[in-house]
C-alpha cells in the first residue's frame, strides 16, 4: 500500500531541496494556507491516487515541455487524467511541435527531477524563460493539487491562490489553453 502521512498545514522541519524551501517561504509570505502530506516516492498519476483521496482534490499533471532547440520551455498544467499530446498543445498555442524536455534541462531550470515537476519552479525562472500554460479545466477546479518541489510532499492549495497571488509574485503570466 502506498504510505501517505496525515494532514498537515505547516511546513516541513527538514527541506529536501533549495526549490522546497523557496515554496514554503514564499506560501508564508504570501499568505497561502495550504494542506500538504508527506508520502513514498510518487513518481506517476497512478501513484498519486492515495495523496488525492488523503487531500480530497485532484492532482495536476505538470509536464516540462520545450522546442526542438530548446530554446522554448513550457510548464503544461493538465488534469490529471487527461492524455497528453503534442500537436493538440502546439495547435493550440500557435508553435512548433514540442516534445518533453531533457531531464537534465528540467534539473537545470526547474530545479526537479522527473516527476517533481511543479508550478512552484517560476520561484527559480527570474528570467522567465519557461512560459507557465494551463489548460482550461485547471482553472476551473476549486482545487489545485501538486508536488511541492519533490517526489515526497504533495499539497493543495485554492486554484485562484496559484493563479492571483502566486504566479504574479514570480512574475509570470499565465496562459490558458483549451486542448
Amino acid at each position: 500500500m502506498f504510505y501517505v502521512s496525515e494532514i498537515q498545514t505547516e511546513a516541513p522541519c527538514h527541506f529536501q531541496t533549495p526549490l522546497q524551501e523557496k515554496v514554503y517561504e514564499a506560501l508564508e509570505k504570501l499568505q497561502i494556507p495550504f494542506q500538504r502530506v508527506d508520502t513514498e516516492e510518487a513518481i506517476t498519476m497512478e501513484d498519486c491516487v492515495a495523496i488525492d483521496e488523503k487531500l480530497d482534490m485532484n492532482m495536476v499533471k505538470t509536464l516540462f515541455l520545450c522546442n526542438r532547440q530548446q530554446t522554448d520551455f513550457y510548464l503544461f498544467i493538465t488534469v490529471g487524467n487527461k492524455p497528453f499530446r503534442s500537436k493538440n498543445f502546439s495547435n493550440a498555442l500557435g508553435v512548433a511541435r514540442v516534445s518533453f524536455a531533457p531531464a537534465e534541462q528540467m534539473e537545470r531550470i526547474l530545479g526537479t527531477k522527473i516527476g517533481a515537476a511543479t508550478v512552484f519552479s517560476s520561484l527559480l525562472d527570474t528570467e522567465n524563460k519557461v512560459h507557465i500554460i494551463f489548460d482550461k479545466e485547471v482553472i476551473t477546479e476549486k482545487w489545485y493539487g501538486c508536488s511541492d518541489g519533490t517526489t515526497t510532499g504533495y499539497m493543495k492549495v485554492q486554484t485562484e491562490d496559484i493563479c492571483k497571488k502566486f504566479l504574479p509574485y514570480t512574475n509570470h503570466t499565465l496562459s490558458v489553453i483549451e486542448v
